[in-house]
């Protein structure tokens, strides 16, 4: 078996509403999508959810990256995946959501000639993953009635945005805590928002609303400050945008800096390199969660898998198809049974059928 054929697809897919962060605010996830097809007529679908904020892409640059790398892989075969993801590295540096649209689709190629759900193939941990919702940045009585809309809606955890200034933080966890009770999973992500010494006095003031965890408080590039945070905090700490490849987690582990690692698909380059991660982590005694970028149906679908498939993988923050208004993927999506994401039961990644008027003719074809 060969690879015959990548097509290259460009998306846009507009949010239901503005979402803010820390680093700033999103009105809409511009996407590339990648179909590859075999000499079997077997395809696989990956996507790729640049962010010039967190791994410096661009849809512009993914298409670029995706322009090298692409000639190289026709006549390979799609089940060495290992080896294609050597060979992207040679080609190209960084450019991780790039990889991961195309390591994504060779992942949905190896289900369907084992004819099991990737789940199954890579894994098979569990059938169902719990997911929380995130609330992006509003002011807190907005915040906190949007929390109870996700309660409403029958999420059992939620992530709560922070990262803005410290003391409306505490405002904001505190309603929302006080508008779900105290049976609602709660977790906040500062996104890189705060000084080590801000990190710890907030989240001195948090300790009473029995928080999970705290998503990245400081600088991706202070693994000081975090080790810092992380001695003098009762909550614990989980990197994010520190971790973007095995050896970011396995440093991050030397630097006793973390208590938990964030794996993204689009950060790590792939399910290949997300399983490295959550191999090095759970040597280490870390547990992980998935995460996402602003991904359709398509990869957060793909992410299910990967943490149905990994024990390890004990949190999951895979919502941002929910988040859209736009949909991709008319039938095969990770279904959402209250805060439950279950993986399709179709071979591969389980993509069924696609919105062809949103996904559109594509952009470029490698053969």
């Amino acid at each position: 078996m060969g690879i015959k054929e990548i097509r290259v697809y460009s998306v846009k897919l507009q949010y239901k509403e503005p979402f803010r962060i820390a680093l700033g605010t999103s009105t809409e996830s511009h996407n590339v999508i990648v179909q590859v097809i075999t000499d079997f007529e077997i395809e696989g679908w990956g996507e790729a959810s640049p962010s010039q904020r967190i791994t410096g892409e661009t849809p512009q640059t993914v298409m670029e990256a995706l322009d090298k790398i692409s000639p190289k892989l026709i006549g390979m075969c799609p089940l060495r995946i290992e080896h294609v993801v050597e060979i992207m590295d040679e080609t190209v540096s960084g450019n991780p959501s790039a990889k991961a649209a195309i390591d994504m689709a060779l992942h949905d190629i190896l289900g369907k000639v084992a004819q099991r759900p990737l789940y199954r193939v890579i894994g098979g941990y569990r059938t169902k993953v719990l997911t929380d919702f995130t609330l992006g940045i509003k002011s807190p009585q907005e915040m906190a009635e949007a929390a109870v809309k996700a309660i409403e809606q029958g999420f059992r955890a939620l992530k709560i945005k922070v990262g803005i200034n410290p003391e409306e933080d505490v405002e904001r966890v505190a309603m929302v805590r006080n508008s779900v009770g105290n049976k609602v999973a709660l977790r906040i992500d500062a996104n890189q928002g705060w000084t080590p010494e801000q990190a710890v006095n907030v989240l001195k003031k948090l300790e009473r609303f029995d928080l999970e965890f705290v998503e990245q408080p400081v600088k991706a590039n202070d693994l000081e400050g975090l080790a810092y945070v992380r001695k003098n905090s009762t909550i614990p700490i989980m990197a994010d945008e520190a971790v973007h490849s095995p050896r970011d987690a396995l440093k991050t582990v030397e630097a006793e800096a973390v208590d938990l690692i964030n794996i993204k698909l689009m950060k790590c380059g792939g399910i290949l390199n997300a399983r490295k991660i959550a191999a090095i982590a759970e040597a280490a005694a870390v547990p992980c969660m998935i995460g996402c970028m602003g991904e359709s149906g398509l990869g957060i679908t793909a992410a299910v898998h990967l943490a149905a498939a990994t024990k390890n993988i004990r949190y999951a923050d895979l919502d941002s198809d929910l988040l859209l208004k736009d949909k991709l993927i008319e039938k095969g999506c990770a279904e959402l049974e209250g805060s439950l994401r279950i993986p399709p039961n179709q071979p591969g990644i389980g993509i069924q059928k696609i919105f062809h008027g949103k996904l559109g003719k594509p952009i470029k074809v490698y053969r």
